[in-house]
């Protein structure tokens, strides 16, 4: 499955703000923050590491719905689900 160009820019561009707060977050645990500023940033990163991760599997299953109507062989819907379940 490739990763249609549309949704690889909005992936690319949530995985670079993800990483601008991960080293936001690395720095203020090296200046010793507390977890109280620390754990709400990294939460931050996370969900935007998931939203990341949907909009790949999204992608995926608009690319397999077209395949499919185009008769062309494609990831199932096992795959596809096994790939959603993957990042819960």
């Amino acid at each position: 499955m490739k990763v249609e160009e549309q949704a690889a820019a909005a992936v690319l561009n949530r995985l670079r703000r993800a990483q601008g707060q991960l080293a936001g977050v690395i720095a203020m645990i090296e200046a010793g923050r507390d977890c109280k500023d620390v754990v709400p940033q990294l939460a931050a990163v996370s969900r935007a590491l998931d939203r990341a991760g949907f909009k790949i599997v999204a992608s995926g299953m608009r690319q397999c719905m077209a395949d499919e109507q185009e008769g062309s062989d494609s990831m199932t819907e096992e795959d596809l689900e096994k790939l959603f379940l993957s990042l819960a």
